[in-house]
């Protein structure tokens, strides 16, 4: 477990202005930086010079708490949070000690959460071991969700403003990343789940062109991005009547009673939310694939997912018909929703990728634990990358997985990313963890 030592303040000289970093277990942290303003369902406009507000919370977006994510991750300390509707903000970490002749790699996290929940800063998902392993900056990003940010449709609820933030924290870092040591030559995007498929369409995005060079993408739900124009539609024109709610949490409150029917719409209504085609700034739905094959030879890209992906929704369900099911039928709806949701469509993906002359690697990672019963679920990538025992060992996700094989295939995983990160190629010499199967296409 990591102790705290050489606490300290460094100030930061950069073009936004005086940017004060707190020294803490061998990294220096600058937490809570405002990068964007929004009024609701305005596009953000970004800040020019430093804000003057202090935030000693997280910010988040207005959310609920996830029951499920309190069972796969850990408790969520609502104390430790504050709601903001204009949630733009960011975090830079970076290695106490460097050469400040040398331009670090960074790297951009884009969270996850079903464009629905979570925040950049939480605490599992700290990089201070990664920053300092392998001499990185790590950016994390706070950006609108759900109502606020992923279900627009017209002028007055406009879509993807989740997006447009993600795209102004960009330009943020651009401009003054320098000042921080990073290189803004060398900026990688990473993102998990929702952030993943952020990412994927940030790729075809309008107005993102050399904001970043490379991008690892973890568990992105891929299957979910298609035929969903209905949907959101439904779902837009049912909650047209809380656009004008003063109380934000109001809205997140009376929204969970319109969600899209499963009935109707099928597995997509798992995630309500999601990117727009259509839109601005992206193409329409059947323009994305030719555009991602169009924009190949621009971004390197490191792409995959885990096994057995949908495994904690289905095996740990403390209620409905999966909790009756027998052992086999539950490993095969596992291997049949994994393969829909992400190996088929990020197999595709990445095929297209390559016909288009792209650099891109495919991997998955599985367990190795015998009778690990959830095997290698949804986020079981997150500790590898972000190891801090301290918020993770609890996780009902790692019931019986010992912290050890974390750390031993979290080190040489980190490494291989970083090495990702620094020069958008991975060696045949680089020493793989046992959880990963790893290829270029």
């Amino acid at each position: 477990m990591t102790t705290q030592q050489n606490i300290g303040t460094h100030t930061f000289e950069t073009p936004f202005g005086k940017i004060l970093g707190l020294k803490e277990n061998g990294v220096i942290r600058a937490r809570n930086i405002r990068y964007a303003r929004s009024e609701r369902f305005k596009k953000p406009v970004l800040l020019e010079t430093a804000d003057s507000e202090i935030v000693d919370k997280i910010p988040v977006c207005p959310q609920h708490v996830s029951p499920f994510l309190d069972r796969l991750i850990g408790k969520t300390d609502i104390n430790q949070f504050i709601s903001d509707e204009s949630p733009q903000f960011l975090t830079i970490t970076r290695p106490e000690n460097y050469n400040e002749n040398e331009k670090l790699p960074v790297v951009v996290w884009i969270h996850g959460g079903s464009y629905e929940i979570g925040g950049g800063d939480l605490p599992t998902s700290d990089p201070t071991v990664w920053v300092k392993e392998q001499n990185i900056i790590v950016v994390a990003v706070t950006y609108r969700l759900g109502l606020f940010g992923f279900l627009g449709g017209d002028q007055d609820r406009p879509a993807n403003l989740g997006l447009f933030d993600i795209i102004e924290s960009l330009k943020w870092i651009q401009k003054n990343i320098q000042s921080f040591g990073g290189n803004p030559e060398n900026i990688t995007l990473f993102g998990q789940s929702s952030g993943g498929d952020a990412i994927a369409h940030l790729m075809i995005s309008e107005g993102a062109d050399n904001l970043f060079q490379r991008v690892i993408i973890q568990s992105a739900p891929l299957g979910f991005r298609i035929k969903r124009t209905a949907m959101s539609a439904d779902f837009f024109q049912k909650t047209q009547f809380l656009k004008d709610e003063t109380d934000p949490s109001k809205m997140v409150d009376q929204y969970v009673n319109f969600l899209p029917s499963f009935r109707k719409y099928g597995l997509k209504t798992a995630m309500p939310f999601c990117t727009q085609y259509g839109y601005a700034p992206l193409c329409r739905e059947e323009e994305s694939l030719p555009k991602w094959k169009e924009n190949a030879r621009k971004y390197d890209v490191l792409i995959g997912y885990n096994n057995d992906e949908t495994a904690f929704y289905v095996k740990t369900a403390e209620k409905g018909i999966y909790t009756y099911l027998p052992s086999k039928i539950l490993d095969k709806i596992v291997s049949v929703t994994t393969k829909s949701i992400y190996g088929k469509p990020i197999d595709i993906f990445a095929q297209n990728y390559r016909e288009g002359g792209g650099n891109i690697y495919q991997f998955k990672i599985n367990s190795t634990i015998k009778n690990h019963y959830i095997g290698a679920s949804h986020c079981i990538d997150l500790p590898f990358i972000f190891e801090n025992e301290k918020e993770w060992r609890s996780a009902g996700l790692l019931k019986d997985v010992p912290w050890e094989y974390i750390q031993e295939n979290g080190k040489k995983l980190r490494a291989l990313w970083a090495e990702f990160a620094r020069t958008g190629k991975i060696s045949d010499d680089s020493e793989r963890p046992e959880i990963l199967n790893l290829r270029k296409v």
